[in-house]
C-alpha cells in the first residue's frame, strides 16, 4: 500500500453542490475543508454558479479548483444566466431549473470519465450520481445539507408502518424515534413524494456528510440512523465555522454581495445593549406576502423594541410609493420605530455573533440555524418549507435553545402564497418570551451559551468533527488504495 501512494498521497476529490445558496454554500464550505487538510478538490457548477462560488471560497487555495459544465437553459426555458433557485421566484421556474440539473449528468459523466478522482462527494438531489459512480467505479459520499435529525425523522416518516401518521388535521406524533416528536402540521404529500426517492438514492451511497457538530444532533440520533439504515454518517460541521476566522471573510464570502457594509451594522450594533436587539431573516428562499409582512410589523411594534429585520422579498423596492409601502408596513412604521430594515442580503454571521444580538427569528434552515448555535443566540422558530419543520422540534422540543412562534401552514416552495397567517399577537407573544428577560428565558438563553461552547470545542484539534474528517479522510485513503490497479 506504502509502495504505491506514500503516507501524505492526496485524495482527489468531485464535489458537485445543488444549484442553491443552501446547499452550495455549506458543500463549498465542506470542500474546503479537505483542501484546507491538503488534498486536491474540484467543484464542478455551472457558470452563473461560479460567481457566487469565487466570493463562497478562499481566493489563496492552492487545493481547490472550480470547473464548468454548460447549463442548458434552452432545453428546460429558462433564460441566459439563471441558473439557481435564488434567481426564480414560482413553481415552474424552480421546476426548471430542478430538470436542468438531471440534464447535467453527460457533461459531469464525461468530465469524471476523464478526469477520475478518488471519491466524488455529491447533493443527494442529483439521484443519477449513483448510477455514474457505479459505472466509474468510485466510491460516492452523500450531502443533503439537512441535521441527522431531520433525516431520521423523514426516513421514519417514509416507512410503510407509518405511512397513516399525520392523517388528518392539526398536530402529529412520529413514532419510533428517540425523543416524542410532534409537528404543527403535516408535510405536504407532494414534498414526501419527491423526497422518499432520493432519500433511498442516498443510502446506496459510503456515506453521509452532515454539516453538523455530533453534539447537536446528539450521539442518539447517530446510533438510531446507522441502526435503522445500516448506513453510516460523518459529522465534519458546522463548516463555515472552520473555514472563515474574519469578520471580512464571513462577511463577504457568503454568495451574494451584502447590500450593508459590515462597518455599517456593526456601528449601529455597538451602540446598543447586550441581548436587547431581535435579528429577523428568513433566507434567500422564504419570501412573505404583504399580508404576512403586515402582521409582522404589527408585531415587533406593539413589542416596540430595537430590531434588525431582513426583507429580500422588497430589494430594489427602496423607492415604492407610500399606497404601495402602506400595503405591507403600517403608516409611519420606519419613522416611528427603532429597528434597521434591510432590503436584500445581510453579513449575517457578523450580526449573529455580535453581543447585541439577544434572539433570532428564523426560518429554521439548517445554515440558519448552524449559524444562531455557533453564535450562541436563541431563536423564535417559524419553519416554512421543505426540512424546516423537523429543524424547529429539534430546535424547541429536545435541545430547548428556541421558542415557536406557532407557525402551522407547510409549504412546498418558500415563496408560496400561504392561507395561514401567523398573527400579529403570536409573534408579539413568542418574541416576548426570548426578549423580555424572564427565567424561561434566561435558561434558553444559558443552553444556548452552551451549545456555541459545544460547537468551538467540535471544530478544534482533538474536536469530534475535527476527528470525524480524519477518521472519514483516513477511510477513504484506504478505500482508494485498496482498489485494484487496471
Amino acid at each position: 500500500m506504502g509502495d504505491i501512494y506514500g503516507e501524505e498521497e492526496p485524495l482527489k476529490l468531485h464535489f458537485l453542490p445543488y444549484l442553491a445558496p443552501g446547499h452550495m454554500i455549506p458543500l463549498c464550505d465542506i470542500a474546503t475543508l479537505f483542501a484546507s487538510r491538503g488534498h486536491n478538490v474540484t467543484i464542478i457548477t455551472t457558470p452563473s454558479n461560479v460567481q457566487i462560488l469565487q466570493k463562497s471560497i478562499p481566493s489563496h487555495h492552492h487545493h481547490l479548483f472550480l470547473h464548468t459544465v454548460p447549463f442548458p437553459s434552452n432545453e428546460v426555458g429558462l433564460p441566459d444566466g439563471v441558473e439557481n433557485l435564488s434567481a426564480v421566484s414560482n413553481l415552474v421556474n424552480s421546476a426548471r431549473v430542478h430538470q436542468a440539473t438531471m440534464l447535467l449528468r453527460g457533461p459531469v459523466e464525461h468530465f469524471m470519465k476523464h478526469n477520475t478522482p478518488d471519491c466524488i462527494v455529491a447533493d443527494f438531489m442529483f439521484p443519477w450520481m449513483d448510477d455514474v459512480a457505479k459505472k466509474l467505479g468510485i466510491p460516492r459520499l452523500a450531502f443533503n445539507g439537512y441535521s441527522l435529525f431531520a433525516v431520521c425523522a423523514m426516513e421514519s416518516m417514509n416507512k410503510p408502518s407509518n405511512s397513516t401518521v399525520g392523517s388528518g388535521s392539526g398536530s402529529f406524533s412520529i413514532p419510533g424515534l428517540p425523543h416524542p416528536m410532534t409537528l404543527n402540521t403535516r408535510p405536504p404529500q407532494l414534498l414526501t413524494k419527491f423526497m422518499e426517492p432520493l432519500l433511498e438514492t442516498q443510502l446506496k451511497s459510503y456515506g453521509l456528510i452532515v454539516n453538523s457538530l455530533a453534539e447537536l444532533d446528539g450521539q442518539e440520533y447517530m446510533e438510531h440512523y446507522e441502526k435503522s439504515t445500516g448506513h453510516k454518517a460523518w459529522h465534519i460541521g458546522p463548516a463555515s465555522v472552520i473555514c472563515r476566522e474574519s469578520s471580512e471573510e464571513k462577511a463577504e464570502n457568503r454568495g451574494q454581495k451584502s447590500v450593508v457594509s459590515v462597518e455599517d451594522c456593526l456601528s449601529w450594533l455597538d451602540s446598543k445593549r447586550e441581548n436587547s436587539v431581535l435579528y429577523i431573516c428568513f433566507g434567500s428562499l422564504c419570501h412573505m406576502s404583504n399580508k404576512q409582512l403586515y402582521e409582522m410589523a404589527c408585531g415587533m411594534e406593539t413589542w416596540g423594541e430595537e430590531f434588525i429585520w431582513v426583507i429580500p422579498e422588497k430589494k430594489g423596492k427602496e423607492n415604492e410609493s407610500e399606497e404601495e409601502k402602506e400595503k405591507w408596513l403600517p403608516k409611519g412604521f420606519e419613522k416611528r420605530n427603532k429597528g434597521m430594515m434591510i432590503r436584500g442580503w445581510v453579513p449575517q454571521v457578523v450580526i449573529l455573533s455580535h453581543p447585541a444580538i439577544g434572539a433570532f427569528l428564523t426560518h429554521c434552515g439548517w445554515n440558519s440555524t448552524l449559524e444562531a448555535v455557533s453564535a450562541g443566540v436563541p431563536m423564535i422558530t417559524w419553519p416554512v418549507h421543505d426540512e424546516q419543520f423537523y429543524n424547529q422540534t429539534l430546535i424547541t422540543q429536545v435541545r430547548g435553545i428556541g421558542v415557536e412562534v406557532g407557525a402551522r401552514e407547510w409549504s412546498l416552495i418558500g415563496f408560496q402564497n400561504r392561507k395561514k397567517l401567523v398573527g400579529r399577537d403570536s409573534i408579539e407573544k413568542a418574541v416576548r418570551r426570548l426578549m423580555d428577560g424572564g427565567d424561561e428565558a434566561q435558561q434558553i438563553r444559558r443552553r444556548a451559551k452552551q451549545y456555541a461552547k459545544d460547537t468551538a470545542l467540535a471544530v478544534q484539534q482533538g474536536g469530534s468533527s475535527h476527528n470525524n474528517l480524519t477518521a472519514l479522510i483516513d477511510d477513504l485513503k484506504r478505500l482508494r488504495d485498496c482498489k485494484p490497479l487496471h
